[in-house]
């Protein structure tokens, strides 16, 4: 730290977010006796804490956010030139940033086109959503609206995104939700006993054909999309089993259900390629993505989806109702698409997609080895530096430990100074998964620190 804040500042500082802050998925009763940590400063891989603690972040900004890490200059700078030249035009009309962005970030994505861009990942999948169903009112006289959306995945905040989410304590009290949305079972295969009929083998391929048994009981003229993560985040880090994803798309393919897969947070690198859906050799008709983009420089979103989609929105000038009447305040905002820029230019000539994928195996191996150590931890699995550690009470039965437990673990390894995650107001039994995403930019060094205290926090909370 710079020491820029003396402690008279902080200390006004830390009573002006007490008193009037509402924070993000937090029970603020406990501030009535305590503290709220303010983060101060950034750099690397490190934050620091309004007294003065360092911490290794190992969770990107708490949600997936930071890949490039913090205190990139660049990033700022074009932000700024950005902003003194142009700061927002609505998006009804173009920028210079819009446009270099797009070209740039479909040059990623084969076979996708057209980029609509809003502020937020929740947003950006509401789109997606009304996408859908102006395309069965335009097309299928309404009747092809529905959206199907999986057990244990989360696609935002709002009440529409809430309507397709897997995550029932995130769900709870915010109901009644908006119909036409429809739950398909998890792919899990560390909890395949506990879905009735899941094979030992072969259990990608079970897990996707439960998705066209809810596809034919719903009737497929009236399903329109399928909503997936390409790797579940929030709902115990669950890469997809051997299998499955080539069977989803066969299953979309067959009865003419748009692909929609959810990279807000795998997206722009987290897995070691661009994107998550492109580690599975699958081809979505949309993409939508947002905390990654800019790193969290700058506020972005994006739909992507292919000429096919947007064509079906330009059929008919004559028609004042046949295109995409939609609006996004932010999404004219330029400093989002500059940051962005700059953002894939460091992922680039930095390497940080190889960094990924290695330093992705170095953690999967590390995590193993704390299985092997520390009987609490029932599987490990995860993409890239994208990674989690399910903590059982039992191990043979698969037990999941008890919450209070597993948040044990993670305030111990706060009190030594290393941020790591958990699944937490998730699935009701389930919020027993460790979560570790480490910005793109992690080495050995960094991700054996992390180690080093998760191996102690086990060590003394299960002693």
């Amino acid at each position: 730290m710079d020491g820029t804040l003396s402690a008279n500042d902080i200390s006004h500082i830390v009573t002006a977010d007490r008193e009037h802050v509402w924070h993000h998925l937090s029970q603020h009763k406990p501030y009535e006796t305590t503290d709220p940590q303010i983060i101060v400063e950034g750099k690397g891989m490190r934050v620091w804490d309004q007294k003065g603690k360092e911490h290794l972040d190992a969770v990107s900004g708490a949600v997936w956010t930071v890949n490039v890490g913090y205190g990139r200059e660049s990033i700022a700078k074009a932000v700024y030139d950005q902003l003194i030249k142009l700061n927002y035009f609505a998006g009804a009309k173009g920028s210079v940033p819009g446009a270099i962005f797009a070209e740039k970030l479909i040059d990623k994505m084969p076979g996708m086109s057209r980029v609509y861009y809003c502020n937020s990942g929740s947003e950006a999948n509401e789109k997606a959503f009304k996408m859908v169903r102006q395309i069965a009112a335009k097309r299928y006289g309404g009747k092809k609206h529905k959206i199907l959306y999986r057990d244990r995945d989360y696609h935002g905040t709002t009440i529409g995104c809430l309507s397709a989410g897997g995550q029932d304590e995130r769900n709870a009290q915010y109901g009644p939700f908006a119909p036409g949305f429809v739950r398909v079972p998890h792919c899990l295969e560390y909890r395949a006993f506990e879905q009735e009929g899941a094979p030992i083998e072969h259990y990608g391929e079970w897990a996707a054909d439960q998705i066209e048994k809810v596809i034919l009981r719903e009737g497929p003229e009236t399903v329109g999309a399928l909503c997936l993560e390409p790797v579940t985040a929030g709902g115990g880090v669950i890469a997809p089993p051997e299998g499955y994803w080539p069977r989803v798309q066969e299953i979309c393919r067959k009865y003419d259900v748009l692909l929609h897969i959810d990279e807000v947070v795998c997206g722009v690198g987290r897995t070691g390629k661009w994107f998550g859906y492109q580690q599975y050799g699958v081809q979505p008709d949309m993409v939508t993505m947002a905390k990654g983009v800019a790193s969290g420089y700058a506020a972005i979103a994006c739909l992507v989806t292919t000429e096919g989609v947007f064509d079906m929105f330009k059929e008919d000038a004559a028609d004042p109702l046949d295109y995409f009447r939609d609006i996004s305040t932010f999404g004219g905002c330029t400093a989002g698409p500059a940051a962005a820029i700059e953002n894939m230019r460091i992922i680039e000539d930095e390497g940080l997609l190889d960094n990924t994928t290695n330093m992705g195996a170095y953690i999967m191996d590390q995590l193993h080895a704390l299985k092997d150590k520390h009987e609490v931890i029932g599987d490990v699995r995860g993409k890239g530096l994208f990674l989690g550690a399910e903590l059982v009470s039992d191990r043979n039965a698969k037990t999941p430990m008890d919450e209070k437990r597993v948040m044990a673990v993670t305030a111990d390894c706060m009190a030594q100074g290393v941020i790591i995650g958990a699944t937490n107001r998730s699935v009701p039994g389930y919020n027993n998964t460790l979560c570790f995403s480490p910005a793109l930019i992690a080495t050995k060094d960094d991700i054996d620190e992390i180690i080093t205290a998760v191996d102690s926090a086990l060590t003394r909370v299960f002693a």
